[in-house]
């Protein structure tokens, strides 16, 4: 199963950075069917390769669904999805994605707050990033 895991992984990593957002999605369709536990970097590379492919919607589904089943959001997963927000012209989501982080203790960085302002300030929202 952890072979299993690690070549999933390595799949959609691959995806993500090929920017192949669908195929990287395929991949955690199959994992769900095969009912392979899904960890926090295999859904982490997902959530970026949809980032990279402007899927703001599906990043949102995925962060949701590692809340359901019970995948750990860090930091990179909560980063991600607010990327892809920001590209989205998304702002509102991303400052609500900010504040279910703080809220879920989830340590906020530089990247969490280059995300919140930059997308505050590409819709003429800058004073919501204060």
């Amino acid at each position: 199963v952890e072979s299993c895991k690690f070549s999933f992984g390595a799949a959609i990593s691959a995806c993500e950075k090929g920017g192949e957002w669908e195929k990287a999605l395929h991949f955690v369709g199959v994992m769900a069917q095969t009912r392979v536990n899904f960890a926090a970097i295999i859904c982490n590379a997902a959530i970026s390769a949809c980032e990279k492919g402007s899927k703001w919607e599906i990043a949102l589904q995925l962060c949701s669904e590692m809340v359901q089943c019970r995948v750990e959001r860090s930091a990179i997963t909560f980063n991600a999805a607010m990327s892809a927000c920001e590209k989205g012209g998304e702002w509102e989501r991303v400052l609500r994605l900010f504040s279910v982080m703080v809220q879920s203790e989830v340590d906020v960085d530089t990247i969490t707050h280059n995300a919140t302002i930059s997308a505050c300030e590409k819709a003429g929202e800058w004073e919501k990033a204060l």
